[in-house]
């Protein structure tokens, strides 16, 4: 017999953020988070999405034992302002028991029911910066700190429950070469001058966080059309300069502005933390910091986190700009691969700069599921 039971005590949101730790224990492919951060997430005190969004945690129980947790959510900023009559589910997982996936998402649509709305959608988070997206191929492939890993029965039970896709998105693995690939070092030059655009260089990680604003607004204004995005708020913005951009070396942070200093595109990537976060097992200290830090130097590849275009520069070459001088730093610092973020199935426009570089593939593909509540 299966129980659901709503996590309200703090050792039962230990048990919420640990049961990955024990559902993957020994696969070489999963990245566990850090924990303290994980219990952080869903703390109202320490994360601001939560000032817009409401959230409920379920564990799954069978013999007294936990067989699979779920996180619902509803984003006020997406349903009562964007008008999307929207349930979302997160922090999905689950043993390979159809049932118990089927207790769960039924949480999910009750929930959704009980506030008016009119499907469910997932897995992602409370916003755009959180992991999003189920993969159903790569799963063979080691992940990474910004994505979702999870086994392949996951997607079947989705589609035996009658679960239809919702945004679909793809992820390249690209092989850095010795030399820029000489069509994207013209179109950079090209596009430069085009548009009167200048590449803007950093010495430190604080010159950064002075334009950190003017990026999250550009990420607002790029993403806005995009099936999934809700804005990101003020609170959320200088949560991110707080905790993450000040600890970003600025060789791997490029930004473009046109001839008025309006910031136009942008890019961050970072060395791959993925073996350094499994060295750590979701503890910082007393040796995991020791392994992050060491990988900010040693590691061999990379990853792309974030890029935005202004809408009327998109589709324009300027991604090419991004990536030639992303590729110099990528040489210098001796890194062999790069993996892209997530890539919308239908974004053509970046997919085909990969064609340019020798041997680049994609590697990886993640989906959510959506179902509307009245068929449940």
């Amino acid at each position: 017999m299966i129980t659901i039971k709503e996590v309200k005590k703090t050792g039962e949101l230990k048990d919420f953020v640990k049961f990955p730790f024990k559902l993957y224990k020994g696969s070489p492919y999963w990245v566990p988070p850090i924990i303290r951060e994980e219990m952080a997430t869903f703390d109202k005190t320490q994360n601001p999405s939560l000032e817009s969004a409401d959230v409920w945690l379920f564990l799954a129980y069978r013999d007294h034992k936990i067989v699979g947790r779920i996180a619902v959510i509803i984003n006020h900023i997406e349903v009562e302002q964007q008008q999307k009559k929207k349930v979302r589910f997160g922090w999905f997982d689950v043993i390979d028991d159809i049932e118990v996936t089927k207790a769960l998402l039924a949480k999910v649509a009750e929930i959704g029911k009980q506030h008016g709305l009119e499907y469910l959608e997932g897995p992602v988070g409370f916003s755009n910066m959180d992991k999003a997206g189920m993969l159903t191929e790569g799963y063979e492939k080691l992940s990474n700190m910004s994505t979702i890993y999870n086994y392949p029965y996951y997607p079947e039970h989705f589609r035996q429950l009658g679960y239809e896709k919702g945004a679909v998105w793809v992820e390249y693995l690209i092989r850095i070469p010795d030399i820029v690939p000489d069509k994207v070092e013209k179109l950079a030059d090209i596009v430069l001058k085009r548009y009167d655009l200048k590449l803007l260089q950093f010495k430190s990680s604080k010159e950064l966080v002075e334009y950190a604003d003017g990026m999250f607004d550009l990420m607002n204004r790029s993403f806005k059309d995009l099936q999934s995005f809700v804005p990101i708020q003020q609170s959320e913005v200088e949560q991110y300069k707080k905790k993450y951009l000040k600890f970003i070396h600025p060789d791997f942070v490029k930004f473009i502005v046109d001839k008025e200093g309006k910031m136009v595109a942008f890019s961050i990537t970072m060395p791959s933390f993925s073996k350094a976060l499994q060295k750590a097992n979701g503890k910082l200290f007393p040796f995991g910091f020791i392994h992050i830090l060491r990988a900010m130097k040693k590691s061999k590849s990379a990853t792309l986190y974030l890029i935005g275009v202004e809408p009327k520069y998109q589709n324009k070459g300027l991604t090419a700009i991004i990536f030639n001088e992303t590729t110099k730093i990528f040489q210098k610092r001796g890194l062999k691969y790069v993996e892209s973020n997530p890539e919308l199935e239908e974004n053509i426009a970046v997919q085909l700069l990969w064609k340019h570089y020798e041997g680049s593939h994609p590697h990886k593909h993640r989906v959510t599921w959506r179902k509307q509540l009245d068929t449940m």
